[in-house]
Order: structure tokens, then C-alpha cells, then sequence
């Protein structure tokens, strides 16, 4: 639930980004998955909804890849607070790492 919280949260401060519409997408399907696999596990967890779930995780990765960043040092403040392409990396690693707590939710849940 923290985790669709918090991609909640990223979705919300692109409002006044120029290609906003775009990371909301970006950040708004991980929350979904992340509320899915806090609230409806039983969709989460679904022949259907792995499948989906497995898509979504591999072109998060993909687009982690795309939009790695290129700066050294970029995980230091005084790198990514002002180089936009490094925010924009860091906040795909973070969305590809609440896809992956969802999976592992929804994998352990349908395991046991």
C-alpha cells in the first residue's frame, strides 16, 4: 500500500512537467499494481494478471534501461537536482521496484 502511496504521490507532481502525461502513465500503472497486490490479490494473482504482471515488469525494465542515466555520479543531490534526465531515471528504478515488490507479493501469495 506505501509503495501505490508513494508512485501516487509521483504521478501527482507531473502536473506541470511538459511531457507529464507521459511519466503519469509511467508511475500511475506501478501504483496500480501495487494497490492490486495490497487489496486484490486474487486479481493480482490470476493466470491473467501474472501474465500481465510479468509484461509490465519486463518493459519497466525496458524503459529503466532507455532512461538510465548517463551523468556519473547521478544519485548525488547535487547531480540529480539539476539534471532532469537523472530524476527521471531514478524515478523508473523506483517504479520497476514497486512492479517487482507486486510481483514478489503476488507470487509468494499465489505459491503458498
Amino acid at each position: 500500500m506505501l509503495l501505490g502511496l508513494a508512485m501516487l504521490g509521483f504521478t501527482a507532481v507531473q502536473y506541470n512537467d511538459p511531457d507529464g502525461l507521459l511519466w503519469a502513465v509511467y508511475y500511475i500503472l506501478p501504483a496500480a499494481w501495487a494497490f492490486l497486490a495490497a487489496f486484490r490479490l486474487d486479481v493480482a494473482r490470476s493466470a491473467l494478471g501474472m501474465r500481465v504482471l510479468w509484461v509490465t515488469v519486463a518493459v519497466w525494465l525496458g524503459l529503466v534501461i532507455f532512461y538510465w542515466p548517463q551523468m556519473p555520479g547521478f544519485w548525488r543531490r547535487e547531480v540529480f537536482m539539476v539534471e532532469e534526465t537523472a530524476r527521471e531515471g531514478m524515478g523508473l528504478m523506483i517504479a520497476w521496484l514497486a512492479l517487482l515488490i507486486a510481483l514478489f507479493t503476488a507470487h509468494q501469495k499465489s505459491s503458498a
